[in-house]
C-alpha cells in the first residue's frame, strides 16, 4: 500500500467516480468525515450491478473464486457455452491473461491467505449499514435470515471440503444439514436436494437498487452533488488528474475515488503505477414476478451455481459467470437457463411475467478488491474489483477509503487490498 501521507487530512474537494453500491458508500463517508463529495455516473445512481445482483449480504462468503476442486470443473463448464461459467469464444485472446491469472490463484495456501482478508472487510457490512441508514430504513430493506446452500448429493467434492476447511478455520458459523432439515427450512425445495449448509449469519437486501438509492438520497439530503457524466479523459498534475473532460464538458478535480467496477481501469490504467488484472464475470439474472413460491431465504444451488432470492418485486435467479468483456451483447438464453434450473430446484414454481438482466462484475482473479492511493498520485484512490460481492464489501470499503483520505490508521490492514501486490 502508498505510504504518502502528505496531502492534508483536513476538508476536500473529492470526487468520485461510479455510482454504484460501493461509490455510493464511499461518498457517504467521505462526506461524513466532512469533506465536499461530487458523485459521477455515466448511467446514474445504482444502474449497473447494484440493480440486478442478487441482493446477497455474504459476511461468510471468505472462500476465494478459484480453488484447485473448482478448476478441475472448468473445461466441463467451458464445454457448454449455458453452463455456469463459460467463455465468449472471440474474447478468449483478451481474456487468457487474466485466466491464468485465475488458475495460479487457484492454490490451497492462496485460497486460504485470502479468507481473513475477506472476512476482515466483511465485518462492517451489517455495522456499516445499520451507520449509513435510518433504522426503520434498515429494517425495511435488510434481512439477516442466512443463507441455504443445497447439494443432491451427499458427498462434497475436493473444492467444497477445502471451503468447509477455510471457513471453519476463518471461524465463520455454518450448520450442516440432512435432506429432512434441509425441507424443513423450505419446503418447496425439490425432492432431489439430499443435503445443505445453514450460513446463519449472511443476510440480503429486498431490493438493491432501492438499497442504493436510499443511500444516494441521504447523500443527496446531506449537500453532496450527483451529476450524470460520463468521464472521457483528464488533464494530469503532479498529484493526480487537475480536469475531468466528460459528455457534457469538463469539471475540476482535486481529490478523485475511482469507483467505476468493471469500467474503473479505462479511467484508472493511467493512475495506478501497476498493470491491474482487472475483468469482468458477466452475471445474468431472471426475475420472476407473483412467484406461486418465495424461499424464506437465499438458497443457493451449489451444483448448478445460481441463487434464488426472494425480493420485494418477486423472486430473482441469479448467477452464472460468463467471461466477454464490456462490449459483446448480452445472451439472454443464459437468463432463461436460470428460470428453468429455478423451477427445477422449485417443482412448484410459476409466475405471472418475468425479466431478464445482465451486469458487469468487477473481477480480480485473487478474489480481492482493489482499496488502495495510487502509488504514482497521491491525490487519487481506488475501489474496485469486488467481484460477486459488492453489497457485502461496499460499507467496510467505504469505511477504508474514508480513513486512507484522512491518513488515520485504517479500521482494518489495508495491506492485502492494495496495489503492490501486482508488482
Amino acid at each position: 500500500m502508498h505510504n504518502d501521507t502528505a496531502a492534508p487530512a483536513g476538508r476536500r474537494a473529492i470526487t468520485v467516480v461510479g455510482a454504484g453500491i460501493v461509490g455510493v458508500s464511499c461518498a457517504l463517508q467521505l462526506q461524513r468525515d466532512g469533506h465536499r463529495v461530487t458523485l459521477l455516473d455515466q448511467a446514474g445512481i445504482g444502474e449497473g450491478c447494484s440493480y440486478g445482483n442478487a441482493g446477497c449480504l455474504s459476511v461468510a462468503s471468505v472462500v476465494a473464486m478459484a480453488l484447485p476442486g473448482m478448476l478441475a470443473q472448468v473445461p466441463k463448464w467451458l464445454a457448454d457455452p449455458l453452463g455456469p461459467l463459460t467463455v465468449r469464444w472471440s474474447y478468449l485472446p483478451r481474456a487468457l491473461p487474466w485466466l491464468l491469472k485465475w488458475i495460479r490463484a487457484g492454490t490451497e495456501a492462496r485460497a486460504r491467505a485470502v479468507a481473513r482478508p475477506l472476512a476482515d472487510l466483511f465485518s462492517a457490512t451489517y455495522p456499516g449499514y445499520r451507520g449509513l441508514l435510518e433504522p426503520a430504513q434498515y429494517d425495511d430493506l435488510i434481512r439477516a435470515t442466512g443463507h441455504l446452500y443445497v447439494w443432491r448429493t451427499l458427498a462434497r467434492g475436493p473444492g467444497e471440503v477445502l471451503a468447509q476447511s477455510i471457513r471453519d478455520a476463518t471461524g465463520v458459523r455454518s450448520q450442516a444439514l440432512s435432506a429432512g432439515e434441509v425441507r424443513e427450512l423450505e419446503p418447496a425445495l425439490a425432492g432431489d436436494i439430499r443435503s445443505g449448509l445453514l450460513l446463519p449469519d449472511n443476510g440480503f437486501t429486498c431490493n438493491p437498487e432501492r438499497l442504493v438509492k436510499t443511500l444516494a438520497a441521504h447523500f443527496v439530503a446531506a449537500g453532496g452533488t450527483v451529476l450524470r457524466r460520463k468521464v472521457l479523459d483528464f488533464a494530469l498534475g503532479e498529484r493526480g488528474p487537475t480536469r475531468l473532460y466528460t459528455d457534457c464538458g469538463s469539471l475540476p478535480v482535486s481529490t478523485l475515488v475511482i469507483c467505476a467496477g468493471a469500467w474503473s481501469m479505462r479511467l484508472g490504467a493511467r493512475l495506478t503505477g501497476v498493470r491491474i488484472p482487472l475483468d469482468t464475470e458477466r452475471g445474468y439474472h431472471a426475475m420472476l414476478r407473483a412467484p406461486t413460491v418465495q424461499p424464506s431465504r437465499p438458497v443457493m444451488d451449489c451444483e448448478r451455481k445460481f441463487i434464488a432470492t426472494p425480493m420485494e418485486d418477486g423472486l430473482r435467479i441469479a448467477g452464472t459467470v460468463e467471461i466477454g468483456g464490456l462490449d459483446i451483447p448480452p445472451d439472454f438464453r443464459r437468463a432463461d437457463t436460470l428460470t428453468r434450473h429455478g423451477q427445477a430446484l422449485f417443482p412448484g414454481l410459476a409466475f405471472t411475467g418475468d425479466s431478464a438482466w445482465m451486469g458487469y462484475r468487477p473481477s480480480i482473479p485473487d478474489s480481492l478488491p482493489v482499496i488502495d492511493r495510487s502509488e504514482r498520485f497521491p491525490d487519487v484512490f481506488f475501489a474496485f474489483g469486488h467481484g460477486h460481492l459488492g453489497m457485502t464489501g461496499a460499507p467496510g470499503t467505504g469505511r477504508l477509503i474514508a480513513d486512507l483520505v484522512a491518513g488515520r490508521p485504517p479500521f482494518i490492514d489495508a495491506r492485502p487490498y492494495g496495489l503492490q501486490r501486482f508488482d
